[in-house]
């Protein structure tokens, strides 16, 4: 599908990789992009393509995965407005070793490799910036791993609905509300529970009057309790560490 008009350099400015360049090398690197509207389940890329450039979603979502040999789906990362991927692939000349599908319909910027290297050269303070963001990806995924290791399910999923809030904070009066933006399933599979489980999890908090269910909007009336609930003592009925997909 082709893409509306998009002031492309001024949407570049904007993102922090970019915001210290000058008008006439936003005008250099916009040559250098493409603009692509994805349709809900249309790959973005698949593992084995060759990588020549890296990804920015600019609406919409991006779902990272892989497939077992047995055709079992593993979440990697969801990737929103504003989020870069596949940058450090890029610079090792290797075919991409995941997939990304959109999820609904999504807007996806697309830089291509020549159009960064022609700008580093220029500047070696870009290196800095991506390096930066690289770096900082790499420190996510290794929480994420870390996570997966010491922390069982349940904690998982607390965290997940708790994330970029600290619950020591003064509590909101009308508590907060999560917007789960992708399925139940796809949410469990990035956080290497069972669909199955993280439902029950859900349901348990529920019952226990931590949070309140609407169809995909969860109210936590509590914060500081519901993180609380996270003590090995509170495991749901059944529960256990969570670590099949």
């Amino acid at each position: 599908m082709q893409a509306s008009p998009f002031d492309l350099p001024r949407y570049l400015a904007d993102l922090a990789l970019f915001q210290e360049m000058s008008a006439d090398e936003l005008q250099r690197l916009a040559a250098g992009c493409r603009l692509r509207r994805l349709d809900g389940g249309e790959m973005v890329f698949r593992i084995g393509e060759c990588c020549n450039e890296f990804h920015v979603t600019v609406s919409g979502q991006v779902k990272l995965f892989v497939v077992s040999p047995a055709g079992q789906e593993k979440v990697i990362e969801l990737m929103g407005p504003g989020q870069s991927f596949a940058e450090a692939l890029m610079f090792t000349g290797k075919p991409y070793i995941i997939n990304a599908q959109a999820l609904g319909e999504t807007l996806l910027l697309s830089v291509r490799k020549h159009a960064v290297l022609a700008e580093i050269e220029r500047d070696p303070r870009f290196t800095l910036r991506m390096l930066a963001g690289m770096s900082l990806r790499l420190d996510n995924l290794l929480r994420d791993v870390a996570g997966y290791a010491l922390h069982n399910g349940l904690q998982r999923v607390v965290g997940y609905l708790l994330r970029g809030h600290d619950p020591a904070a003064a509590p909101e009066p009308r508590g907060l509300t999560v917007a789960l933006p992708v399925s139940m399933a796809t949410i469990a599979s990035r956080l290497s529970i069972t669909p199955e489980y993280f439902s029950r999890v859900l349901h348990e908090l529920e019952a226990r009057g931590l949070i309140e269910i609407d169809r995909a909007t969860i109210r936590i009336h509590d914060a500081a309790r519901l993180a609380q609930h996270t003590l090995p003592s509170a495991v749901p009925r059944g529960g256990r560490p969570a670590l099949d997909a």
